[in-house]
């Protein structure tokens, strides 16, 4: 009977070993955008305005069920000073999803998200990357000039880098959970449960399909791209009228100097015809002498 009993408990730890998966999920951006108090507002549900600048990696982990599993999302913060640079493998290594984020309210931060891709790519070349603007609530008092010019880099980095892009705020509990149901998804391939919102100057971004952010940042693009293309065709055009006109100068230069030794050639060949006639002359007058 107690064997049987040790078999069961072993056959339910196994079972319950075997329901469970990890999703690590790294977090980079700047210093002092919100990234910790994410994270905390999330895990625990709290908030607080004076949060220590994180020193190293913040860990936290929160487990949720999907269907018949036990997902642990796992989630690593590196602070984003950098000196804190040689720590990143341990954030990036075997993550799944990659958060890069940055505050609505200053555009360096959103900037720096490039150089922050580019080095974790270096580590891992296979997470999926997100893209979220913090500090929505203090973008909201913003004028509307600055959303939409905030709004349309976003966009654009978004779209090369070919990920979701969420505004939220920690502090007023906005959109924090729909990033994290939104990872669910991709990461499971599951469709969503949750709107799209496309009008910053109205409500928090959520676009995770990229048709809309496509589409208009293709509008947006195309016409930038048409520019260029037309540019680079009246170059061709007039680097190939200059080329001609200068094939045709030197045509014309050639054909000078050609003219120019024929008539010196038939001007002397015309003195030399005069001078034999001067000595014809010369040799008949001695004659008659």
């Amino acid at each position: 009977m107690l064997s049987m009993s040790v078999q069961m408990q072993d056959h339910d730890a196994f079972k319950q070993k075997k329901n469970t998966v990890v999703v690590k999920v790294g977090m980079l951006g700047d210093s002092g955008i919100g990234k910790t108090s994410l994270m905390v507002k999330y895990i625990e549900d709290k908030y607080d305005e004076d949060y220590i600048e994180t020193l190293g990696v913040n860990f936290m982990e929160k487990v949720i069920q999907l269907r018949n599993v036990n997902v642990t999302i796992s989630i690593w913060d590196l602070g984003g000073q950098r000196e804190f640079a040689t720590l990143m493998p341990l954030v990036c290594s075997d993550a799944k999803v990659i958060l890069f984020a940055f505050d609505l309210t200053q555009k360096s931060s959103m900037f720096s998200v490039k150089r922050w891709y580019k080095e974790a790519r270096k580590e891992n070349k296979m997470f999926m990357p997100f893209l979220i603007g913090t500090k929505f609530d203090l973008f909201e008092e913003l004028e509307e000039h600055h959303k939409t010019d905030i709004t349309k880099n976003a966009r654009k980095f978004a779209r090369k880098m070919r990920a979701p892009l969420i505004y939220c705020s920690s502090a007023q509990s906005i959109n924090v959970k729909k990033i994290f149901k939104v990872i669910i998804a991709k990461v499971f391939n599951l469709k969503p449960k949750i709107k799209e919102a496309h009008d910053a100057t109205k409500e928090a971004l959520v676009e995770f399909e990229g048709n809309v952010a496509d589409e208009q940042g293709d509008e947006e693009d195309g016409d930038e791209a048409n520019g260029d293309k037309k540019r680079k065709k009246d170059k061709k055009k007039k680097d190939k009228k200059d080329k001609k006109r200068k094939e045709k100068k030197k045509k014309k230069k050639r054909k000078k100097k050609r003219d120019k030794k024929r008539k010196l050639k038939e001007d002397g060949d015309a003195d030399d015809a005069e001078d034999d006639a001067e000595e014809d002359g010369d040799d008949d007058d001695s004659k008659e002498e």
